[in-house]
């Protein structure tokens, strides 16, 4: 007899994410739960590995990766203190240059470069949920692109997922930076004939390389779709400006 059928509750997947991210999500809640600002102190390494069972190690690096995004500061011999809280960041400077350069090659190449590396990241680092993220995505992008639609919000959701299942918050911040330009981009590609198709295949490609667990047929298959889609733009932008001068 099954397990199901004997009412045993089935086993969860184990969280492949690094303990470090999951102890930034915890500290990142406890933020929130006590309503820290800048300038508070947070608790030592000491009673933070304590109050959350792990080692002094993942303790370290979780701190290492919220110092890397500007959230917390070090100070040696003195504590932890909270620098600005995450929904305060500043935008960075690659977000103001997309927003008034959106065909600008270096913000092409920047974008080919992360997303390449989340989607490596991904094929080794993607959790149940992620996979089952990316699946819904691409269902919505389907059922636009079958609705004779750009397919937006499902490339949005996709490339998103891709980001996240990457679990590395520094690539995803940087990715969340650019949003809104690389939305408008994406909407000058998805909407020339025939693209949201190609577009949607490639996304496939994609997702099939990640549940694989082939890190490099992913990175290869992202450079690949981003390449196509984005490097047409980077040339259609230039003549534009030509043409203006």
């Amino acid at each position: 007899m099954s397990e199901e059928r004997r009412g045993v509750a089935p086993m969860r997947p184990v969280d492949r994410r690094p303990l470090y991210e999951q102890v930034s999500d915890r500290l990142r809640e406890f933020i929130d739960v006590n309503r820290l600002q800048p300038g508070d102190r947070l608790m030592t390494e000491r009673d933070l590995a304590k109050a959350l069972s792990v080692g002094r190690s993942s303790i370290r690096e979780a701190i290492t990766a919220l110092r890397a995004r500007g959230e917390v500061d070090v100070r040696h011999g003195d504590g932890i203190y909270l620098l600005r809280r995450p929904e305060d960041l500043i935008p960075s400077l690659a977000a103001e240059l997309v927003e008034t350069h959106l065909d600008h090659p270096a913000i092409w190449e920047t974008r080919q470069a992360l997303e390449t590396q989340c989607a490596r990241l991904a094929a080794q680092r993607a959790t149940a949920e992620d996979l089952a993220e990316l699946g819904a995505a691409l269902e919505d992008m389907d059922r636009e692109v079958a609705a004779g639609e750009p397919g937006l919000a499902g490339d949005r959701r996709f490339h998103r997922g891709v980001a996240t299942a990457s679990h590395n918050p520094i690539l995803i911040g940087l990715l969340d930076s650019m949003s809104q330009a690389l939305d408008r981009t994406s909407a000058t590609s998805l909407t020339r004939t025939g693209q949201p198709s190609v577009s949607l295949d490639d996304h496939r490609r994609i997702a099939d390389a990640i549940r694989a667990g082939q890190a490099t047929a992913a990175a290869d298959t992202m450079l690949a779709h981003l390449v196509s889609t984005t490097d047409s733009l980077v040339v259609e932008g230039q003549v534009k400006e030509l043409h203006r001068r």
